[in-house]
């Protein structure tokens, strides 16, 4: 009985693929920062790219899949984690403010133009909406983490339970409060820092209402 034939894998061809893909997700994070998300076709990044069309959807997908992946590394390169450890080790309130302000600090200062992007393209495009979503929603557990560990050490207004605390975190610290001071408003990042960070302190310590 004949033997079953081998899969064969080829190491140069596997970093070969992966290279192509990463000049692909470059190329195509370019455009879209530069031209807009909605006006770029996936003919114009495999063009900037040197490839074929084809090459581009063997390789990263979809345009809707081009975008998720850029978020995707984005996410894992942001400083949740650390800034959420921080927390965990701050001795009072202003410590685990001030870890939350460097940290979402740092994450809307290093992802501003993908979040620009974003932002400019969600309410025109379906798959643009859709990232935004996934992106709301890993950034708001994150925050949602470092809730429950305030209210669990008693580092909140007594009245607080866990959704309390983080909508006032998400307030505080969110995509919507960075954007508000550093785009509308013209802030620099240190002056944001340091009134969201009082901000925090103030909104998590008010005694209850009534």
């Amino acid at each position: 009985m004949p033997a079953s034939p081998r899969s064969y894998h080829s190491p140069r061809r596997a970093q070969g693929a992966s290279e192509t893909q990463q000049d692909i997700l470059t190329t195509a994070r370019k455009l879209f920062i530069a031209h807009g998300y909605a006006k770029v076709t996936m003919a114009d990044i495999a063009r900037a790219a040197g490839t074929a069309v084809k090459t581009v959807y063997a390789s990263v997908g979809t345009k809707t899949d081009v975008l998720h992946t850029l978020f995707a590394a984005d996410l894992a390169e942001s400083c949740a984690a650390r800034t959420n450890a921080e927390v965990r080790a701050s001795p009072d309130l202003g410590s685990a403010a001030g870890a939350l302000a460097r940290g979402t600090r740092a994450d809307n200062e290093q992802f501003k133009p993908s979040v620009d992007l974003l932002y400019s393209s969600m309410a025109s495009d379906d798959g643009a909406r859709k990232t935004w979503q996934h992106v709301v929603k890993e950034y708001r557990d994150a925050l949602r983490e470092a809730a429950a560990h305030l209210v669990a050490a008693g580092l909140v207004a007594p009245h607080l339970d866990v959704d309390g605390t983080a909508d006032r975190l998400w307030f505080c610290f969110g995509l919507g409060a960075w954007r508000t001071l550093t785009v509308d408003c013209g802030w620099g990042y240190d002056d944001a820092e340091r009134a969201l960070r009082r901000q925090a302190v103030t909104m998590l310590t008010e005694p209850a209402p009534g």
